[in-house]
């Protein structure tokens, strides 16, 4: 935890900018502020700019705790960052909800868990296991005026310490009580998952899941593990655990009372809506939370004297409340108050209250009006507990108390400003006064450093927390957004901001681990599921049972297929666990028919795939082949300035990112030319891999072209691309048909003379007249949105440029070339550091929802897209908009609009002119505007499945919370694929949700369109998963003939069969849930060498335990199925009780003659390539005959003696073993 100071002093790398404030603070100005508030007036008028905050707040912190209330919550998080520079983890923010009361979708878990976190904290201020006593609370408005349950502070976190004994049943009762939900595999915030002794649980406020193991009732040992593959990482150790509440509104046995006997005053009618009240109520009474219940928080848990809790009950005894900006506090306050009145009206009118009559089972008024309080109520609250109202405000105000300080000059990235800083700061210390400046990174510091050097002015960098010294100007790295000039202390401080006008966003944002690697599980089976088996075509998936043969254990896949005989019964497969490998879940369009067992049809509809396979395999083969034998450039390795301009990255790169720019810059560092695709979802941060990979080609003195499918796009980009190449000889062009024709031309002969390093346009850049002077990389945005001709064009620069394309739905054609290896791929699923899912409402339309949604985006300062997707009557739903808020500025915009004017819309809305853009699809398309995050969709159910995710990716892409909102017509009836999208669209709201829509949208548009008509028949024949492989096996045969290697026609892969009495199965007490054991099962029969069982075997060791004793038989039977398989046998069988039988084995005479030497009583048959042998017995005469592991190991010996192979050994030894009754220990 950080450290604990009673006053900011030179600190640690904690507190970077301790040292600073310190020295501000002895200014005369801020001594008398401190001298004031020591008396704790009941009120404290200050006036002084925005950029005082931080100072003051420190100033007021000095004496005790101290409550600082923003605007916004934007706001909140700014000033919070920046006191943690100063106080560490003394400093929290308490957030407000993303919702508004009365919205009916509840808040994020991680919010309320941070939210309770804080309350904890403040109740308990000596629990060091939450981090020292809190100095500063800093929240928005509208957390202060929102009523919560009284005593959320004192309700018990879960909290475990290693060797700790408790109840293992209660802790699993108490997660379940703080609403917890449990679940087979833990893969979010708020879920827990009990196997055996194992329990994994993700607390709200967590960084990582925690697995915590008991040994019966004792806490023996916990650690992190990652959701993305579910293992432990060994790095992080984990001592103790506290996980607070999910839910602010929990379902104790009096809650649950209350909403029973509400829903009983008013039984839901027939014809009454899900979702309505009464619906809810039912719900909640039998303990099911449901989305947006915390609206009925007054009524399920009233307070005994009628009032609810505010933040300000809460703090400690007299503590300060400082509101900055009171104006635009009361501002935002007033409007607070009459969106959360709409939305309560829209939420609670009559048809949502499941009924047709006025009888609604409560009033309205009782849900305590808007949700929030009023601000001079809360004031008065205040004042009568005894907490001091002071106020910060720029505006000045007669009795108050001014501050001498005054606001930086800022220069907002205009050279000759930051010329006259610079000269201004050289002036300063030249005369022995103090100076610094502020950046957020190390590398933009050293580059400031550098930057004041070149202008004559002497500077240094600073160490973490160290104050500025006289006469030269001190550069740190650390948390401050606005400079300040201190005239009584004769200091000067300038931050990144005033110089480059350009924001750093420092948040602490909580990193959502990755998902699992494999996004998309492919074995989540249920009843009537399709699969498709390899040798035996497309079954219905039935149930997996267990069964014993020959006193041997084994579960199986009891698979459907078609009759063989005209009304009978449907034959069954009954599929081993161990052959799972040949089993994929069924992608392709419409419901097939069931093959038949042992019928032709099955090969004959492979076989045609496979030669229609044929084809595209050798037309991407021959691409490739031409772009492996044309040189390439082989561009040099990074440059100084290349990790300068990365490090000026505003933002933390993810894991995935990292990845991507290291794999790209392998490939471009190769002499063949680069074809890799990043498939990413919408706003995860691919242009910056694209910015880095240009500006490393520049370097080498290449030119750059950036290929984007529209004109707004490429705007968007060249902003970016400048912006992000500013302080270097870059020079970056756009090029779209707005580019005026004398700019048009000087950018093509620029091109053409190579003075242009970097050209952003759209098709015109693939124009014939289009002439490069030495073209090294084309970067292509959204691939699958140029035509056909321009695919082409772009088809052929790969055979000798470096070529990335960039996609947020992958294209399964890409996704094919890209599996079987013709094309590199990089997948990017890991969210940017801040952002949050984007809360997805599905509904019916109703007018005063959309309004109420509208209101609460513009209460924060942000924009709407309003999506119509039809032009002839686009212009009345605009007018239908402006009546609905008529306060806000709304424009409209679609495809068939003049171009010139389209773009001067767009472009208006995106430098914020408006506020409402009421559009067609034309948004879908990589629209980039970080500050529209709402977004409504009517007809919502007459969209594409890619078209609502592409929509939905619009909004959400900065720190704020997005909305989206698909609403259909209230009374007209869905169609069934409609449903089918819309539940989709509303399941998948995880962020990195592309691939999953994309592989669902395959199944239900059908593969036509995707792969060319001509190839769609044969995936609906061979289902997705196994056309993509027989791809792969063409491509490899003729890469293979290529390279004059001799091929075997692509045959099957042989399953090997392996039929003896070993009771080999993963037990349903060590695996509890079906989908998880299948997924076991599957790892294992995938697993294609020792390497990955043994991996397989690591991973189920941390995940459930140490293997019970079938489940290491199965381990074996895996062993010694790559071992057959690589002497080709296909079948180990027991054709009786006393002997085992292997074939194919062709023996040559030596091997036949060593067969004799270990087993005299073996059979060798040279006629059927068979090979029989007597199964020893386990002692003397009499003896049962081996089996289990034992006889495994014995074939498997048997198969290496005749290989002339080493001996193997097959078993598990060691700490993965035990036996079922030392676990249940």
């Amino acid at each position: 935890m950080g450290c604990i100071m009673t006053a900011p002093g030179p600190g640690s790398p904690d507190t970077p900018i301790a040292g600073l404030v310190e020295l501000a603070l002895t200014a005369p100005t801020f001594q008398q502020l401190i001298a004031r508030a020591s008396d704790r007036p009941d009120e404290l008028t200050l006036v002084g700019p925005a950029s005082a905050r931080l100072f003051v707040a420190c100033a007021l912190a000095r004496q005790g705790p101290l409550l600082v209330v923003t605007a916004t919550g934007r706001e909140a998080d700014d000033l919070n960052a920046e006191l943690r520079g100063v106080f560490s983890e003394a400093v929290a923010v308490f957030p407000s909800w993303e919702t508004l009361p009365h919205e009916r979708l509840s808040p994020g878990v991680d919010t309320v868990g941070t939210r309770l976190l804080v309350l904890r904290r403040l109740a308990h201020p000596d629990d060091a296991r939450l981090g020292p006593p809190l100095r500063v609370v800093v929240t928005p408005v509208r957390s202060l005026l929102q009523p919560m349950t009284p005593q959320l502070g004192l309700v018990e976190p879960v909290s475990l310490s290693v060797g700790e004994e408790i109840e293992f049943e209660d802790v699993i009762a108490r997660l379940v009580d703080l609403a917890y939900t449990r679940v087979d595999m833990v893969g979010r915030r708020g879920e827990f998952a009990v196997r055996g002794g194992i329990l994994d649980v993700f607390p709200p406020t967590a960084e990582h899941p925690v697995r915590v193991e008991f040994w019966g009732d004792e806490v023996s040992e916990m650690r992190m593990f990652s959701v993305a593959d579910q293992r432990s990482i060994p790095e992080i150790a984990v001592e103790t655990l506290v996980a607070v509440a999910c839910r602010e509104l929990l379902l104790t046995d009096d809650v649950r009372a209350r909403a029973a006997a509400l829903a009983e005053r008013h039984p839901a009618d027939e014809g009454a809506i899900t979702g309505t009240l009464t619906d809810m109520l039912t719900k909640l009474a039998e303990g099911i939370p449901v989305d947006g219940m915390e609206a009925l928080l007054s009524v399920l848990q009233p307070a005994e004297d009628g009032a609810h809790a505010l933040l300000t009950d809460q703090l400690p005894d007299a503590t300060p409340v400082l509101v900055c900006d009171p104006e635009k506090v009361r501002t935002r306050a007033a409007d607070l108050i009459k969106t959360g009145r709409e939305f309560l009206e829209a939420s609670w009118s009559v048809a949502a209250m499941g009924s047709r009559d006025d009888k609604a089972p409560l009033d309205v008024g009782q849900l305590g009006g808007s949700g929030f309080a009023e601000l001079d109520e809360l004031r008065a609250a205040a004042a009568g507990s005894g907490h001091p109202w002071w106020t910060l405000s720029q505006l000045s105000a007669e009795s108050a108390m001014e501050l001498d300080v005054r606001t930086a000059p800022s220069a907002r990235g205009h050279q000759h400003d930051i010329d006259a800083i610079f000269a201004m700061l050289r002036a300063h210390v030249s005369t022995g006064g103090y100076a610094a400046v502020v950046a957020p990174g190390t590398g933009t510091a050293h580059r400031v450093v550098e930057r004041l050097a070149e202008s004559d002015t002497p500077a240094a960098m600073l160490d973490c927390g160290a104050s500025p010294k006289q006469g030269i100007v001190g550069v740190l790295k650390g948390p401050l957004h606005d400079g300040l000039v201190i005239p009584t202390a004769n200091l000067v401080i300038i931050t990144e901001t005033d110089l480059t006008g350009s924001r750093a966003t420092n948040v602490d944002g909580k990193r959502l681990a990755a998902k699992r690697r494999n996004t998309v599980d492919p074995l989540a089976l249920t009843a009537g599921d399709l699969v498709v088996h390899d040798q035996h075509g497309i079954g219905r998936f039935v149930e997996m049972v267990e069964r014993t043969v020959s006193g041997a254990r084994r579960e199986y896949l009891v698979l459907e297929y078609a009759s063989s005989k005209r009304g009978h019964q449907a034959d069954r497969l009954y599929v081993p666990m161990d052959s799972l490998d040949q089993l994929s879940r069924y992608v392709g369009g419409q419901a097939p028919a069931l093959s038949r067992l042992g019928g032709s049809d099955w090969a004959n509809t492979k076989t045609k795939a496979r030669s229609a396979v044929r084809e595209i395999a050798g037309e991407l083969v021959s691409l490739y082949a031409k772009r492996q034998a044309s040189p390439g450039h082989a561009f040099g390795p990074d440059t100084p300035w290349q990790a300068e301009m990365e490090d000026a990255f505003g933002f933390t790169e993810t894991i995935d990112q990292l990845t991507a720019i290291t794999e790209v810059k392998a490939d471009m560092e190769k002499p063949v030319p680069m074809d890799r695709v990043i498939c990413g979802d919408v706003g995860y941060g691919k242009t910056e891999i694209a910015v880095r990979a240009a500006f490393k080609a520049v370097q080498d003195g290449k030119q750059v072209a950036v290929l984007v499918p529209t004109t707004l796009l490429a705007d968007q980009h060249l902003e970016t691309f400048r912006e992000r190449m500013a302080g270097f000889p870059v020079v970056v062009k756009g090029l779209s048909r707005f580019t005026d024709a004398t700019e048009s031309r000087a950018v093509l002969d620029g091109m053409a003379d190579g003075s242009v390093d970097v050209v952003i346009g759209t098709h015109r850049l693939l124009q014939t007249a289009v002439r490069w002077k030495d073209l090294g990389l084309v970067v292509v945005d959204e691939e699958q949105r140029f035509g056909v001709e321009h695919k082409e064009h772009i088809k052929s620069l790969r055979t000798h440029v470096d070529v990335l394309t960039m996609s947020a739905t992958p294209i399964p054609r890409t996704l094919e070339m890209s599996l079987a290896g013709i094309r590199e791929m990089s997948t990017i699923l890991t969210p940017p550091e801040d952002r949050y899912p984007v809360l997805t409402y599905v509904g019916p339309h109703d007018d005063k929802q959309v309004a109420a949604a509208l209101r609460r985006e513009l209460l924060r300062d942000g924009q709407a897209f309003y999506v119509h997707n039809r032009v002839s009557s686009i212009d009345q739903t605009a007018a239908r908009v402006r009546d609905l808020v008529p306060e806000a500025r709304v424009v409209v915009a679609h495809g068939q609009m003049p171009e010139e004017l389209l773009e001067r819309t767009v472009q208006g809305f995106w430098n914020r002119e408006y506020d409402i853009l009421v559009c067609t699809t034309i948004v879908e398309t990589g629209l980039d505007i970080s500050n529209a995050n709402t977004l409504i969709v009517e007809r919502a159910d007459t969209f594409g499945l890619s078209q609502l995710h592409q929509l939905r990716g619009r909004v959400g892409r900065s720190r704020e919370r997005g909305y989206a909102y698909f609403l259909y017509p209230p009374h007209a009836p869905l169609t069934e694929t409609a449903y089918d999208r819309l539940a989709t669209i509303a399941q998948n709201n995880e962020l990195g949700a592309g691939m999953a829509v994309a592989l669902k949208d395959l199944e239900i548009r059908g593969a036509g369109n995707v792969l060319g008509v001509e190839q769609s028949g044969h995936v609906a024949g061979v289902g997705f998963d196994l056309y993509v492989r027989l791809v792969g096996e063409a491509v490899e045969a003729y890469r293979a003939a290529a390279e004059g290697k001799t091929v075997t026609t692509a045959e099957e892969p042989k399953d090997v069969r392996i039929d003896r009495q070993v009771d080999a199965h993963l037990p349903p007490d060590y695996i509890a849930s079906d989908r998880l054991r299948l997924e076991g099962y599957r790892r294992l029969a995938s697993a294609g060498d020792d390497a990955a069982v043994a991996a397989v075997v690591d991973e189920l060791t941390d995940r459930y335990g140490p293997l019970p004793e079938p489940a290491r038989r199965l381990v074996a039977v895996a062993r010694l199925r790559l071992l057959c398989r690589a002497a080709g046998i296909t079948e180990v069988s027991a054709p009786s009780a006393a002997t085992v039988r292997l074939s194919p084995m062709l023996l040559p005479d030596s091997a036949q003659v060593r067969l004799k030497r270990i087993h005299p009583a073996a059979s060798y048959r040279a006629t059927t390539s068979t090979v029989q042998v007597p199964i020893p017995r386990a002692g003397g005469v009499g003896a049962p005959r081996i089996r289990d592991v034992e006889l495994v190991q014995m074939v498997a010996d048997l198969v290496t003696a005749l290989e002339g192979k080493p001996q193997q050994e097959i078993g598990i030894t060691g700490p993965a073993a035990t036996s079922s009754e030392e676990r249940q220990a």
